[in-house]
């Protein structure tokens, strides 16, 4: 074989492993999201590392392993998930093959568009999420109105503001 053809050869594997790598964690991130709409405990679990970090939609939201989990738990046993609707999703895998990144954008009935985005690590069950991060994109139009609305929550003077606003304790 030619050394052209062997390269050639050894790019197409390489490149169909990485696809592959995107699919799989592709449908890991699909069965994280079905698995919260039902409120599957086992399946949410499974679906993550042991110290995962979650980060919310609230600046003050940063769970870690347990503390998620119990969070999760509490909602999910109660028969509260929460459904969000992958719509476009990025996925890259680094070239060891055991880790991988990525961004997706979502549609949720209480907080519409949404963005996920975090790491996924490769175990032998799998890929896990590490870390997820679930924010409320905001149209760069209306930036500056919602980052003082932000500064006048913090600074006490938030009275003025709608009741629900800055109150996302729990994942919606």
């Amino acid at each position: 074989m030619s050394m052209m053809k062997h390269l050639a050869l050894v790019a197409c594997l390489a490149l169909s492993g990485a696809a592959l790598g995107d699919e799989s964690a592709a449908a890991a991130l699909d069965g994280f999201h079905r698995a919260a709409a039902n409120a599957d405990t086992a399946a949410y679990f499974a679906a993550m590392t042991e110290d995962v970090v979650f980060l919310g939609t609230d600046g003050s939201e940063r769970w870690q392993g347990s503390e998620f989990r119990d969070f999760a738990a509490a909602n999910f046993n109660a028969g509260r998930g929460w459904t969000y609707v992958p719509i476009q999703r990025d996925i890259t895998v680094s070239a060891s093959g055991d880790i991988a990144w990525f961004d997706e954008l979502l549609k949720n009935d209480t907080l519409g568009t949404c963005r996920g985005s975090g790491v996924l690590v490769k175990s032998a069950g799998g890929w896990r999420i590490a870390q997820y991060n679930l924010s409320v994109p905001i149209p760069n139009a209306m930036v500056e109105a919602v980052a003082t609305d932000i500064a006048a929550l913090e600074s006490g003077a938030g009275s003025a503001l709608p009741a629900t606003a800055g109150t996302s304790s729990s994942v919606a």
